[in-house]
Parts: structure tokens; C-alpha cells; sequence
């Protein structure tokens, strides 16, 4: 069955909750029963198996669980007689044999019903008998993987929950990330380990901190068994929303991955992977969020650890935590000695300018740079997520830069790289069509200078072409007379005294030798001027929109004046015609 099929019958199900359900009410029913279903198909084969090898197993007085998981031939296994093809037998006790066959799933997937809420649900669709019916709707529908891919599985999965965030208010963007976004994203990723990954036999790791239903993860897993069918994608996630964990977790199990790396909870405030390093890592972590509710866990990490934990480099104000997320993946690279790691992340633009040197923002961007760890910025098109229309930036980070790369960053101004979308979904009005994702991919690899029509696409830079130096100037204040005022005591005795009202600061880039930019463009204008040197700070910030703003000449002022006067005898004429 194809998926969009597959979703319009799972979403037929919502004609029977209507009435009974609150529209946005309708994915805690709709999506444990397909992940059930689901389950259900994939271990019908070895049932009678796993059932045969438990009572041989238990008669022996052996744990039967490292059995039972051989004979499934999967993660997971489910040790109740019972199908849902089997509850349809007995109508009177659906809810009872119900929950018994859920309860006879291993601990791990049992984990994913509980998060669902789903015993909850069972009691709520029997009180309005509607149980019966929906789980008679979710027996007849094959979902066999030899008849539904994991891939096309993963795809409804996320059209399920895309459709329920609108529906219910929520934003569609805290579990659902555009596909052709991840591409990009893992297209850019793996771009300069082609030949790396094409070796017989390779495993390497991912980690997505913001896992959602896991699309990122999946996305990666597909792209790499594309390029190299033997290769194995180890991934590793955690999730905040215990129905976006539940789906990532079930969608996990179905590949065959170990769903003990999934982990539930906050990534910032609770780390559920300590310790732990990756090849590979992508994120789109939520936009402008502020972290107040676990500013008390991040501060106290911050100056118990300092750079040992994640939060040495500095915090950003609490109004907006991305930034720390991009911390927390800088934690989780692999020292560069054991072979590095590299990371996608998506953020809106506050994080390439918010903060002047010295904050937590400006501080960050210092370690980022400085450190070479930016490889490329791109900027994709606006209206490109489902929750927002601003603009948003995939930054690449890496402590293995190729050698042409080193102490460089790429600027790339992908804007223009869209299509308008035939409807519209929530905020997301444009899309990235495969030919856009190669050719941003291409620019990227290339890693030169491009400008197209006119208009620059790519720029090179050096790092420090970001950092300047904010001075202090400092004038003198006066006396009635216009006299300088001079210090009378310690180290101030006999120094003009600085006026509090005309102090003033000015931004020097790195590049420039701050005494000969103070004589270009202070003392000209203000002869008895100085700078006081204790006040310099040292900031980062990258005003992307200024490297690739492209300078269009006004129209010609007779031209101007000419349609004025057009506007202007329209107005008096429509005035005459009132007054008549």
C-alpha cells in the first residue's frame, strides 16, 4: 500500500473518534494503535516460535528474555498468545485482552505504550464503545514490512504527527522537520567522507539531541545505505515530547537499532548520553525558546565544570536557548586525535549577531571561531518550517576541516533556492527541490567565491574577519569655563577626568590596528578624545545579511517626480469631482 493510502485510511479512523474526540485529540488514539499494528505484522512470523522457545525456556527455570529476543530475530518480541487479529474473537473482553497483550511486549516497547498514555485511552474508547471498532479498523490493515518499508513506515509516522500538531494548535515544527531540509542537511554532512563511507563493513554514529519522531535519524540511515548498502548507521537520540519519543523509539525498533540509546528528558537540563562521542550529529532544536524553567540546572553546570562540562564558553541570555544546543553537539564531538565529528544544526539568525562582545552570545561565537570549528553557514529561503516563516541558518561544524578549509569559513546565501509549494502547510510555503539541494550541495563541496547574475551566492572568509574590538572613548569633562577637569587623587591625579555623558564606544576589526583607526576616525572629529584601553572587549558576531546585500541605485528623481505629479492630478481631480 502506498503511504499517502496508508495515511488516508489511518486517518479514516478519526471519522470514528469524532464526536467522542476533540480533534486534537485524535493522535493519542491514532498513533499507538499504528505503532501496535505495526509490531504486530513484523513479529507475526516467529510468534509461535518465541511462544515455544518461553515454555521450554522457563521450564528449564532459565530467564527466557536473550532467547525469546533470538528467536524474534528482532529488538523487541511480545510474549502474549494473543494478535490483534486474535482480539477480535472475543468482543466482550477487547479491553482486558487488550491491555494483556501490550503488557506481553518486552520492557523496552511496553516503555512506548506507557509514554502514549495508551491504558488511558483503552478505558476512554471502551467508555464510548469505540474500542471494538478501532482496533477491528487497525487488524485489517496490513502493515507487513515486506509490504511497507521501514522508510515508508518513518514517512507516515510523520505525516500522522504533522497533522496532529496542526490540529491541535500545537507548533508542527517542535517534532516534524521539512525532508528536504534533512537531505540538505545530510547531504552536506557526509559530503567530504564519500570515500570513507563507501569502505565494506563501516559503522559509524549519530546522535540527534532534538530526536522527535527520529526523521533526522532516519533520513541519515537512508542516505547512507544508498551510498553504501554494507555500511551500518548507529544511532542515538533523546526527546523531550513523550509522544514524539514514543514514535522515535518504535521507529527505531522497527530498523533493528538498539533502542536503549534513545533516551527521554530534557538534553539541556538532563543529559541522558554523559560521556558519550559521535561521528556524526544533526539537530533542529526549537527556535528563540527560552530556558527559564532549567536555567537553575544549566548555570550551576556552567560554574561547577566551566569548560569540562558543556557551558564553558559562556551562556546566552534566557529569552533564547539555542545556543546551547549548539554547545551541548560542541561537547559531543570525538577529539579530533580519534578521528573528529562533524554537525548539522538549524537556527533562526539571533545566534550569528545577538549580543555585543563580551555577552554570552558574542563569548560563544568567540570559542566557535577561534577554536576553527565553522565550516559553512547557509541560509535557506524563508516560510521554509511549518511553525515559522523566518529566516533560518544550517551552520556545519567540524574539528576535522579538510586542509583548504582550515581557518576559513563559507558563507553561502541559499534564499533563492526554492519552489513555491501547490498548498501551503502551516507556515511552510516553499520547498527545496531535489536539483536545489544538489546544486547548494555542489557550491558547498566546491567551496569558492559565486556569484550569479549579479548577486552573490558564496564568499570565503577568514575567521578573525569576524571578531573586532569594541574600544571605550573616553572626552574630557569641563568647567564652567570650558577648562578640562583634572583628577585629584591615586592614579587619576592630574588626568583630565572623563565626562560619563560623551564616553562612547566604536568597533574595530581584528584586521585593523586600533591606534590607527582611532587617528582615522576619533580624533578628527574630536581632537581631546582618548581611548581607555581597561575597557577594550574583545567580540565576535556575523552579519550575514551585510556580506551579501548587493547596493540597488534609486530611479532617477525626474522619474520620480514625474509619477508624483501623475498621483497628485489623480487627487486633485477626484477633490474637483466631490466638490461639484
Amino acid at each position: 500500500m502506498s503511504e499517502p493510502n496508508l495515511s488516508a485510511f489511518i486517518w479514516s479512523v478519526a471519522d470514528l473518534l469524532r464526536g467522542d474526540y476533540k480533534q486534537s485529540e485524535y493522535g493519542k488514539v491514532i498513533l499507538p494503535f499504528t505503532v501496535l499494528r505495526r509490531l504486530d505484522c513484523v513479529l507475526e512470523a516467529t510468534k509461535p516460535a518465541v511462544l515455544a522457545e518461553k515454555l521450554l525456556r522457563e521450564k528449564a527455570g532459565l530467564n527466557p528474555e536473550p532467547f525469546l529476543l533470538k528467536k524474534s530475530g528482532q529488538h523487541f518480541f511480545n510474549t502474549s498468545p494473543l494478535d490483534l487479529k486474535k482480539l477480535m474473537g472475543d468482543p466482550d473482553n477487547i479491553g482486558e485482552n487488550l491491555r494483556d497483550y501490550v503488557v506481553g511486549f518486552s520492557p523496552a516497547v511496553r516503555d512506548i505504550f506507557e509514554r502514549f498514555e495508551f491504558h488511558t485511552q483503552i478505558d476512554r474508547l471502551a467508555k464510548a464503545g469505540l474500542l471494538y471498532l478501532v482496533t477491528e479498523k487497525f487488524a485489517h490493515i496490513d502493515l507487513h514490512p515486506k509490504l511497507v518499508s521501514n522508510a515508508q513506515m518513518g514517512l507516515v509516522f510523520e505525516e500522522l504527527i504533522r497533522k496532529f500538531a496542526e490540529l491541535s494548535n500545537e507548533t508542527a515544527g517542535e517534532h516534524f522537520t521539512p525532508r528536504e531540509v534533512i537531505r540538505l542537511m545530510v547531504n552536506l554532512l557526509f559530503f567530504e567522507d564519500d570515500d570513507a563511507l563507501t569502505k565494506p563493513g563501516v559503522v559509524r554514529s549519530i546522535y540527534d539531541p532534538t530526536a522527535g519522531t527520529g526523521g533526522m535519524l532516519s533520513v541519515a540511515g537512508e542516505h547512507l545505505a544508498g551510498v553504501n548498502p554494507g555500511a551500518r548507521l548507529v544511532m542515538y537520540g533523546q526527546e523531550l515530547n513523550p509522544e514524539s519519543y514514543a514514535i522515535c523509539k518504535a521507529d527505531m525498533l522497527i530498523k533493528g537499532q538498539d533502542i536503549a540509546n534513545i533516551k527521554f528528558g530534557n538534553t539541556l537540563s538532563a543529559d541522558g548520553l554523559v560521556g558519550k562521542h559521535f561521528d556524526y550529529m544533526l539537530s533542529n532544536p526549537p527556535f528563540g525558546v527560552e530556558w527559564k524553567k532549567i536555567e537553575k540546572e544549566v548555570r550551576k553546570e556552567a560554574e561547577q565544570l566551566g569548560y569540562d562540562g558543556r557551558f564553558g564558553p559562556g551562556l546566552p541570555r534566557v529569552s533564547d536557548g539555542s545556543l546551547l544546543f549548539l554547545l551541548h553537539l560542541v561537547s559531543k564531538m570525538r577529539p579530533a586525535k580519534d578521528g573528529g565529528s562533524r554537525f548539522g544544526i538549524v537556527l533562526n539568525g539571533s545566534p550569528l549577531f545577538t549580543g555585543g562582545a563580551g555577552s554570552g552570545e558574542s563569548e560563544i561565537r568567540r570559542y566557535m571561531l577561534e577554536n576553527d570549528l565553522v565550516e559553512a553557514i547557509i541560509a535557506l529561503p524563508t516560510d521554509m518550517f511549518y511553525n515559522t516563516g523566518i529566516s533560518t541558518y544550517v551552520w556545519i561544524v567540524s574539528n576535522r576541516k579538510p586542509a583548504q578549509r582550515k581557518g576559513k569559513v563559507q558563507l553561502i546565501d541559499a534564499g533563492g533556492f526554492f519552489q513555491k509549494m501547490r498548498k501551503s502547510l502551516g507556515s511552510k510555503r516553499k520547498e527545496l527541490s531535489p536539483d536545489h539541494i544538489d546544486d547548494i550541495t555542489r557550491i558547498f563541496g566546491d567551496f569558492k567565491k559565486v556569484t550569479r547574475k549579479g548577486v552573490p551566492i558564496s564568499r570565503i572568509f577568514k575567521n578573525e574577519d569576524f571578531g573586532y574590538r569594541t574600544i571605550t572613548v573616553e572626552r574630557p569633562e569641563r568647567d564652567d569655563k570650558g577648562n578640562r577637569v583634572l583628577g585629584t587623587k591615586g592614579k587619576c591625579k592630574g588626568k583630565p577626568v572623563a565626562d560619563a555623558n560623551l564616553r562612547d564606544t566604536e568597533n574595530v576589526p581584528l584586521s585593523e590596528d586600533v591606534e590607527a583607526y582611532f587617528q582615522r576616525e576619533v580624533l578628527p572629529h574630536a581632537p581631546d578624545a582618548w581611548i581607555d584601553h581597561e575597557k577594550t572587549k574583545v567580540g565576535y558576531e556575523i552579519p550575514f545579511n551585510r556580506h551579501f546585500y548587493v547596493f540597488k541605485p534609486p530611479r532617477p528623481l525626474a522619474e520620480i517626480d514625474k509619477d508624483l505629479k501623475g498621483v497628485t492630478d489623480r487627487i486633485l481631480s477626484m477633490i474637483g469631482g466631490l466638490s461639484q
